[in-house]
C-alpha cells in the first residue's frame, strides 16, 4: 500500500516540474546565429541558381528555411552597408556615407567609424539579457582620439565577446598580392620622392664640385624636409600589413599581423566554440566572413576542387564553414531554439581579376553591376535566408523587396524589446517570414552611392511590379564595359557619373536585369512613377529634418546626409600614428597567437 500512496504524493509534484521545465524553455527568446559572408554574388549559390558550384550547405538552409528573392544591401559596399545593417538605418544617418574617392575606411589608425551615438541591434539584445558575440571582420572603425579608447570597438557597440579582424582582409595583407589601399596616389608619391631625392642629390653634386653655392645648413634643411615628406606617405602605406592586418581578442591584439593562411579555421574555431559557450542561455552570433575578399585563400583541402578555379575553391570552402556552423547549432540541441541567417554585405567585384588566378570576384547573375557600382541591382541584390525548425515554414520563398536594415527591428521583436527607439529605415520580417502577411512594408526603397540619392524603387499596392528610378549612373570604363575596370571601383561623384533627367526607369518585375529602360510611350503610369518617387524622396529627406529636431538645438541643421558628422572625411580617414593598435611598444608592433590550443 506504501507504493501506490507515494506514487501519488509525487505525481503531482512530477507533473508541476515538467510543467515548469516546459514553460522556461517556452518562454526562453531564440538564440542568433547571422552568417555574413563578404562580397558574395547572389549568382554564386546553388540555390539562387548557380549549377557549377557546390554549395550544399547553404541550400540545405534554404530548403528547410525561408529564402528571400529580392533581399537588397543599403550599400554597394563593405563600411556602409555593415554599417546599416547593424543600426536598422541607412549609413548617412550616421554618417557613414563618403563624398568622395574614399567610400571605406582605409587604415586602422584612422579616426572614423561607427559614432557611439548609434544603437546596434546588438546592444539591444545585450540590454534584453542576450550574451553577444562577434567573430570575423569588423570594418566600422576602432579608436577616436587616442590608441586603446576603443570608442568604435565591437565591444562598444554591444558586442561582449570579439574575435577578428578589427579592419578586413585586403591584398596587402598577403606578399605578392599587390596593394588595395591608394595604389594610383602610393605610386604618384613614390615617383615625386624619387624625383625630390634626384634633385637633392644634384644640389649636394653641384655644391661638392663648386658648380654651386649653396649653403650647407639649406642643404640640410632640405634634406630634413626631403625625408619627413617621405615618411608621411612610407610610413603608413608601406607597413600597412603591420598597421591594418591584425587580429584582436576583444580590446587586446592578438596577433600584428596575422598569418592570413589560418585564419579562416581559427575563426570558424572561435565561432563554434562560442555556440558551445553559451548553450544555456540565450545568444545572438554573428559570424562576420572574411570570404570570398580578396585575397583568395589557397586552404589545401580546397584547393583546384572547384571548377571555377580560386575564387569557386574559395565559395567552397565557405559553404563548408557554414555547415559546420549548422552543425555545431544542430549537434546541441539548439536548432528548434534558434534562427540563423545567411547573406553577404553586398554583390561580387567584377572588376577583380588577373592573367594568374583569373576571376577574383563573385558573379551577380543576371543582375547589372556589382560592388561599388551606386544602385545596380548586382551590386546590392543579395542572398537572404532563415531557418528556424518549428516556427518558420520549410521551403518557403518571399519575393517581396526586403532589407539587410530589416534585421534591426526583426531581432528586436523576438528579444521582446518594445522600449522606444531612433528613426528605423528597416522593418520586422517575422509576419513575412512565418506567412501571416503576403506584402513587405517597403513600399519605397532608397539606394545611395556614398551620400548621395542615386536611385529609388517603389512597390505600388496592389501591383506586381517593382519600379526603379536611376537618377544617375556610374560610368563604366573603358566605354562599353560593364564595370569600372580602369579604376576597379566605380565612384559617386563629379565626372566619374552620369545624371539622367528624367531618371531612367526599369520594371524590376518584367526586367530583372535593368536593360530595357521605361519611356511614357512604354508605360502607361510614367508621369504617376515620378511624381509618387518625388514625394517619397522629399518624405525622406523630411525624416532627416525630423530626427536633427528631436536632437534638439544642439544638433546640426540641415535636410540632407550631410548635416551629420562625416565619419569618411580625409580627416577622419587617414593613418595617425597614435590612433595605430599595436601589441607591442609603438612602431615595433609585433605577435603572435598563440593557436596551440586551438
Amino acid at each position: 500500500m506504501r507504493i501506490p500512496l507515494l506514487a501519488g504524493l509525487l505525481l503531482p509534484l512530477l507533473l508541476s516540474a515538467g510543467s515548469d521545465v516546459t514553460g522556461e524553455e517556452v518562454a526562453r527568446k531564440p538564440n542568433i546565429v547571422l552568417m555574413m559572408v563578404d562580397d558574395l554574388g547572389i549568382g554564386d549559390i546553388g540555390c539562387y541558381g548557380n549549377d557549377t558550384i557546390r554549395t550544399p550547405n547553404v541550400d540545405r538552409l534554404a530548403s528547410e528555411g525561408v529564402k528571400l528573392t529580392q533581399h537588397i544591401a543599403a550599400a554597394p559596399l563593405c563600411t556602409p552597408s555593415r554599417a546599416a545593417f547593424m543600426t536598422g538605418r541607412y549609413a548617412v544617418r550616421s554618417g557613414m556615407g563618403s563624398t568622395g574617392r574614399v567610400q571605406v575606411l582605409l587604415f586602422l589608425g584612422g579616426s572614423g567609424g561607427l559614432p557611439a551615438t548609434e544603437t546596434t541591434f546588438a546592444k539591444r539584445l545585450q540590454q534584453q539579457g542576450y550574451t553577444t558575440g562577434l567573430v570575423g571582420k569588423w570594418h566600422l572603425g576602432v579608436n577616436c582620439e587616442r590608441r586603446g579608447d576603443h570608442c568604435h570597438h565591437p565591444n562598444q557597440h554591444g558586442f561582449s565577446y570579439y574575435y577578428g579582424l578589427p579592419f578586413t582582409l585586403f591584398n596587402d595583407c598577403v606578399p605578392g598580392e599587390g596593394t588595395d589601399v591608394l595604389a594610383d596616389l602610393h605610386q604618384t608619391l613614390q615617383i615625386l620622392s624619387m624625383m625630390l631625392g634626384a634633385g637633392l642629390f644634384t644640389l649636394v653634386c653641384a655644391r661638392v664640385f663648386g658648380l654651386l653655392e649653396i649653403n650647407l645648413g639649406l642643404l640640410v634643411l632640405l634634406f630634413s624636409l626631403g625625408i619627413l615628406a617621405t615618411a608621411v606617405w612610407f610610413i603608413p602605406l608601406k607597413f600597412l600589413p603591420a598597421w591594418n592586418c591584425i587580429l584582436m581578442r576583444n580590446q587586446e591584439v592578438i596577433e600584428q599581423p596575422m598569418t592570413v593562411e589560418t585564419v579562416p579555421q581559427r575563426l570558424l574555431g572561435e565561432a563554434q566554440n562560442f555556440i558551445k559557450r553559451n548553450a544555456d542561455r540565450p545568444f545572438l552570433l554573428f559570424f562576420s566572413l572574411v570570404h570570398v575578399h580578396i585575397p583568395l585563400f589557397k586552404t589545401p583541402p580546397f584547393a583546384g576542387k572547384s571548377s571555377h578555379g580560386r575564387y569557386g575553391d574559395n565559395l567552397e570552402e565557405m559553404d563548408w564553414m557554414i555547415g559546420q556552423i549548422t552543425e555545431t547549432v544542430d549537434s546541441l540541441g539548439l536548432a528548434n531554439s534558434t534562427l540563423m541567417y545567411f547573406t553577404s554585405d553586398h554583390g561580387g567585384h567584377l572588376e577583380d581579376s588577373d592573367s594568374k588566378v583569373g576571376q577574383k570576384g563573385g558573379w551577380n547573375g543576371i543582375y547589372k553591376g556589382g560592388k561599388a557600382m551606386g544602385g545596380w541591382e548586382g551590386g546590392i541584390r543579395v542572398p537572404g535566408i532563415f531557418r528556424w525548425p518549428g516556427r518558420l515554414p520549410a521551403g518557403k520563398v518571399v519575393d517581396e523587396p526586403t532589407s539587410l536594415m530589416d534585421l534591426y527591428p526583426t531581432l528586436k521583436y523576438l528579444a521582446e524589446d518594445a522600449r522606444p527607439d531612433r528613426h528605423l529605415d528597416g522593418h520586422n520580417l517575422m509576419p513575412l517570414l512565418e506567412g501571416n502577411v503576403e506584402r513587405s512594408e517597403h513600399e519605397f526603397m532608397f539606394h545611395y552611392c556614398g551620400i548621395y540619392l542615386n536611385a529609388v524603387r517603389w512597390h505600388p499596392p496592389g501591383s506586381d511590379s517593382i519600379f526603379k528610378l536611376h537618377f544617375f549612373s556610374p560610368n563604366f570604363s573603358p566605354p562599353g564595359a560593364g564595370g569600372c575596370y580602369d579604376t576597379k571601383v566605380c565612384l559617386c561623384h563629379g565626372e566619374h557619373v552620369t545624371h539622367h533627367n528624367p531618371p531612367l526607369l526599369y520594371d524590376l518585375f518584367h526586367d530583372p536585369s535593368e536593360s530595357r529602360p521605361l519611356t511614357p510611350d512604354t508605360e502607361p503610369r510614367f508621369a504617376e512613377i515620378l511624381e509618387q518617387t518625388a514625394k517619397a524622396v522629399e518624405r525622406h529627406k523630411q525624416s532627416f529634418t525630423n530626427e536633427q529636431e528631436s536632437k534638439g538645438p544642439s544638433a546640426e541643421s540641415g535636410t540632407d546626409a550631410t548635416s551629420v558628422h562625416s565619419q569618411m572625411t580625409w580627416a577622419k580617414i587617414l593613418w595617425k600614428p597614435w590612433l595605430q593598435p599595436c601589441c607591442g611598444t609603438f612602431p615595433f608592433c609585433r605577435c603572435k597567437e598563440d593557436v596551440t590550443n586551438i
